[in-house]
């Protein structure tokens, strides 16, 4: 897996207010917890910059981090929470964790397929249901992905979690069996409507009678001078 370093400055203001003017000048205040549950959390900031710098690599914000604290050892953290601004879409608080190299830690891991499933030129169309999963491990046996064959794949089948062997060091954490990565399905086809039949012909319900209508008003204008 990735490692990335991370710059990041303690503080020691708190409260709304404070948080809006570190944002303002391009930080984002966020807390370390220690990997020892009886320490306190430290308070820090994180620049934009920094930030986007460490979360761009292909472990996105799954990678592993070596966090710099004011300039001092390195410990090593992962991201646990970043919360964001629903209207502009950027962070505005993050959670790192750290952690130990004999920890076994839960991350997200990236899946990609690879290969050409023989479904496909039979007219299949190959789907990847799940991009990433669940994983148990030692930080020094998670993965930078899983890479799954899809060669073999016919119409109607799919590849499932419990279908492949994990990484050395590491345990699936989702449903081995729900848990779908690649499937080749039969397309969709939208049957067209039928066209629309035309009610009744020529002579047939719907027309007027014989002698048409003059013939019926000079039958009623007989009807009423006999009267």
């Amino acid at each position: 897996m990735e490692r990335v370093k991370l710059d990041v400055r303690s503080r020691t203001e708190r409260g709304g207010k404070a948080a809006r003017a570190m944002r303002l000048t391009g930080d984002i205040p966020g807390v370390i917890y220690s990997s020892d549950p009886s320490a306190e959390t430290t308070s820090i900031t994180v620049g934009q910059r920094d930030l986007r710098h460490a979360v761009s690599g292909p472990s996105g914000i799954h990678a592993i981090l070596d966090v710099c604290l004011d300039g001092g050892k390195e410990r090593t953290a992962m991201i646990k929470d970043l919360q964001l601004d629903p209207v502009r879409d950027r962070v505005i608080h993050i959670d790192l964790h750290e952690v130990r190299a004999d920890q076994t830690v839960r991350t997200m891991v990236a899946v990609h397929l690879e290969g050409a499933a023989p479904g496909v030129n039979m007219g299949g169309v190959l789907s990847q249901p799940v991009h990433e999963v669940a994983i148990d491990a030692l930080i020094s046996a998670i993965p930078e992905s899983i890479t799954i064959d899809v060669g073999e794949l016919e119409i109607g089948q799919s590849i499932r979690l419990g279908d492949l062997t994990p990484p050395d060091g590491v345990t699936f954490a989702d449903d081995l069996e729900g848990t779908i990565l690649a499937t080749v399905t039969v397309p969709t086809v939208e049957e067209e409507p039928e066209g629309e039949e035309v009610e009744g012909e020529e002579g047939e319900a719907g027309e007027a009678p014989e002698g048409g209508a003059d013939e019926a008003g000079s039958d009623s204008e007989d009807q009423a001078s006999e009267e």
